[in-house]
């Protein structure tokens, strides 16, 4: 699978799909890579390109140092579609995913044709959150931690009925490198998308969780309310909910994203 250089950095991506068909770029998580989308590759692979990558500091993509931005990560998504000569894709972004999906819709509008923003937020107005995960981070490292996400990006239930799909996460979250993982969250805690929103055109779904504390459904509503014309849709899941109901997070993409729009189409040149 090639591997991309954005601005000096190495990314890592993986192409799936027919050739001809309308491209879908998929933006993993912080404290994820491109296999949180394993469940839906395969199913969306049927009617699409599918083109993941792992973002700057997490899975097999390099990281450079300094101060992480939600900006440095969009133009990341727009280095891998420039060098596959992508003019135009729909995006489908999940928390981190989500906002580099915002920031890309306002600021290139021409090349986003559909928005999928899954469990993710336009702003954090408390910082302290952020500053104490980093520290934690920085003096004990994931592992430690490693439980007390999971709680956050699952519900109890699901935690315990599908212990191997957590397992999983979990090693995926604890074997991201740490000075990733905090230029990311560094990322977050200083984005403000708010003033951005009202400037996104394309037809956009923002997917919320019923159960989801760390983007609870008062963010994924304000989006909503100031993009125009976009959709909400609710799951019965936390964080992570593409894993948590798979099944209805893909209906609810694959239906939005079928739907007519009459727009030139999304891929190559």
């Amino acid at each position: 699978m090639p591997v991309i250089e954005a601005d000096g950095c190495p990314l890592h991506v993986e192409i799936e799909g027919d050739a001809g068909a309308p491209v879908l770029m998929l933006g993993n998580s912080l404290g994820t890579d491109l296999h949180l989308w394993d469940d839906q590759a395969a199913v969306l692979a049927r009617q699409f390109r599918i083109v993941r990558y792992d973002q700057r500091g997490h899975g097999k993509s390099d990281f450079v140092a300094g101060r992480g931005t939600i900006e440095r990560f969009g133009r990341d998504a727009l280095a891998v579609m420039d060098t596959l000569g992508l003019k135009r894709v729909h995006w489908c972004g999940l928390s981190m995913g989500g906002m580099v999906g915002q920031w890309l819709a306002a600021q290139a509008p021409q090349r986003i044709g559909k928005l999928v923003l899954a469990n993710t937020s336009s702003y954090f107005p408390s910082k302290a959150p952020w500053d104490e995960r980093i520290r934690a981070v920085r003096e004990r490292g994931l592992e430690k931690i490693a439980d007390g996400i999971m709680k956050i990006w699952f519900t109890d239930d699901f935690i315990a009925r599908a212990p191997a799909a957590v397992a999983r996460m979990r090693a995926i979250l604890v074997a991201t490198p740490v000075d990733g993982y905090i230029a990311a969250c560094e990322a977050i805690r200083d984005m403000d998308h708010r003033e951005l929103l009202s400037r996104i055109e394309a037809p956009t779904l923002v997917i919320g969780g019923r159960h989801d504390r760390s983007t609870p459904l008062e963010a994924a509503e304000f989006i909503r309310s100031r993009i125009p014309g976009a959709a909400l849709t609710l799951l019965d899941a936390a964080h992570i909910s593409n894993v948590e109901q798979t099944a209805a997070f893909n209906g609810e993409v694959l239906k939005f994203l079928t739907q007519p729009e009459h727009r030139a189409p999304v891929g190559g040149s």
